[in-house]
């Protein structure tokens, strides 16, 4: 059955990183049912497994992350089966964005749909020159239904967003950088690279601190300026119960460098 097609989805883990890559590159990698059970499925273990620290996902083949929902399948499908997919395609994102793991998009080519609304959960975003972002949805008289409407506003503001989701046209890596939608732009040949040293700059600091800094992030946007940074505040005095705390500081006071354990 196709809902329990392995090759859907490719995992492989290396040390405290995982890599998922979308496996579906004769129709560009598009979001079918079984594909999202499966990123489900495989993010809801990646969730318990305390020894993974980052999750780096892109797509097969050198033409797309993802074009988005499976156009053909929307097509012949009901009301309510496109209402479910959606339900499923948010609690996906969700799960990413909540994953309290650290979560790159290497995004090697369309990033368009429901596939840029994967890398807009994502923490950060690495794309290469030739890539296009876009949300194509009202295009074909559809809205941009799993999540695009509520991450892209807060990535790069309400007036970009709209042009871009209004309008459904694509934008270009350089744009897209500008934008500031996308971290940083490479080669494709450099891609892979650029995720593992973005992953280095990040691991060489305190995994809790880390994962704490994103919550206040991300939980901040939904809040006042004033309730946000009382969060921060909240979290600044709560990480100093920790030991890598205690490390750094001492660290810092002595001039030594810190080795962080994650507690």
């Amino acid at each position: 059955m196709p809902e329990q097609d392995p090759t859907l989805l490719l995992s492989e883990q290396n040390n405290s990183i995982v890599y998922l890559t979308l496996n579906r590159p004769e129709v560009l990698n598009a979001l079918n049912k079984p594909l999202l059970l499966a990123i489900k499925k495989e993010l809801e273990r990646i969730r318990q497994d305390r020894n993974v620290r980052a999750v780096v996902s892109t797509g097969a083949g050198e033409r797309a992350f993802s074009a988005g929902a499976d156009i053909e399948y929307l097509h012949q499908a009901t009301p309510l089966q496109i209402r479910e997919l959606a339900r499923l395609a948010v609690t996906v994102t969700s799960l990413i964005e909540n994953l309290n793991k650290v979560s790159i998009a290497l995004i090697n080519g369309f990033a368009l749909g429901g596939g840029l609304e994967l890398a807009e959960a994502c923490m950060l975003r690495i794309a290469v020159d030739s890539a296009r972002f876009g949300h194509p949805e009202v295009l074909l008289g559809a809205v941009a239904g799993w999540g695009g409407t509520t991450r892209l506003p807060r990535l790069i503001g309400k007036g970009r967003a709209a042009e871009m989701l209004l309008t459904g046209k694509t934008i270009s890596a350089d744009e897209a950088l500008h934008f500031g939608l996308i971290n940083s732009v490479t080669e494709p040949e450099k891609l892979q690279n650029a995720g593992k040293i973005l992953l280095r700059d990040i691991f060489r600091n305190a995994p809790v601190a880390v994962n704490m800094t994103w919550d206040a992030i991300h939980r901040g946007l939904d809040l006042s300026i004033d309730e946000s940074a009382k969060l921060g505040a909240d979290y600044f005095g709560l990480i100093a119960s920790t030991e890598d705390f205690r490390n750094g500081t001492q660290a810092f006071l002595k001039k030594q460098k810190v080795e962080f354990h994650g507690r």
